[in-house]
């Protein structure tokens, strides 16, 4: 079985697919990425080259793969930045695809719009767009807690309130929903939270906050979330896991001089992770 993953790509450093493939395949999963965008770097640096592609160029490939009788194998789909309403219209239409020959194949969505401190960085129609068509699509969605509020239409500073809003996000179509960079009024200031809802209840993990600013943190956590999903072990283990690998490529980024992710050095604990961090039972 394999993962469709539609995401940008970077020849330099790691973000979209280009934190994803690695990660993924490591951890097991075939991949096969649809390139969104294929820049020489991501856009946290200021200036990059290279092309978007096309929405009808992002379809067409995805109808080559169909071509192939291949979409029955597929077992998820996962996507992240949207840059335009038409290439999000062609990943909904893959999500579609796949799961008329495969019903049970997922749709695991990173809703990429923005983040604490530097607000939306997508163009204006694309968070109204992620929230009201992308969400009810998706089956697994793991927003940042920024983009949970405003998916939910609310500021959220305690944890109960996070809860309900994760709730109310829940009610408009995916099960489960991790929300990452979770900062709560009960986090310590050196600490930062994952939290994990679902219908059989939600948990907290907690790791060390670095002071490490990188792309591809969320794009990196998505991959190993969906990958160890697919696993399909229990739902507490699933997020101590994901906690345990991305802390270590973290932890690896933190002691290195590179700005860059450091997803390959890291990449034995990310495949073995040491399983560090408990995860703690909200409800």
């Amino acid at each position: 079985m394999s993962i469709l993953s539609i995401q940008s790509l970077v020849a330099y450093g790691h973000a979209g697919n280009s934190a994803a493939m690695f990660p993924l395949q490591r951890l097991g999963k075939e991949v096969w990425p649809v390139i969104t965008v294929h820049f020489s770097n991501h856009t946290g640096y200021g200036a990059w080259r290279g092309p978007l592609l096309s929405a009808e160029d992002i379809a067409e490939v995805i109808a080559g793969v169909e071509d192939r009788g291949a979409m029955g194998q597929c077992e998820a789909v996962l996507s992240g930045y949207q840059g335009a309403e038409d290439v999000g219209a062609v990943v909904l239409d893959a999500v579609a695809r796949v799961k008329r020959h495969n019903p049970q194949a997922v749709y695991c969505c990173d809703p990429v719009m923005g983040d604490v401190g530097r607000g939306m960085f997508v163009r204006a129609g694309i968070p109204e767009f992620m929230r009201d068509r992308v969400v009810p699509a998706a089956d697994v969605l793991t927003p940042n807690h920024f983009e949970l509020d405003f998916l939910a239409r609310t500021s959220t500073t305690s944890l109960g309130e996070l809860l309900a809003a994760a709730d109310q996000v829940r009610a408009a179509g995916p099960d489960v929903v991790l929300v990452t960079s979770v900062l709560t009024e009960d986090t310590p200031a050196d600490r930062l939270d994952l939290v994990l809802v679902c219908g059989d209840g939600a948990w907290r993990t907690r790791t060390p906050r670095l002071p490490v600013d990188t792309s591809g943190a969320g794009d990196l956590t998505t991959a190993v979330f969906l990958a160890n999903l697919l696993d399909r072990v229990d739902l507490e283990e699933v997020l101590v896991r994901t906690t345990s690998s991305v802390f270590a490529v973290i932890e690896a980024t933190a002691a290195s001089p590179e700005r860059e992710l450091q997803i390959v050095a890291a990449q034995d604990r990310l495949a073995h992770p040491r399983m560090e961090y408990d995860a703690e039972r909200l409800r």
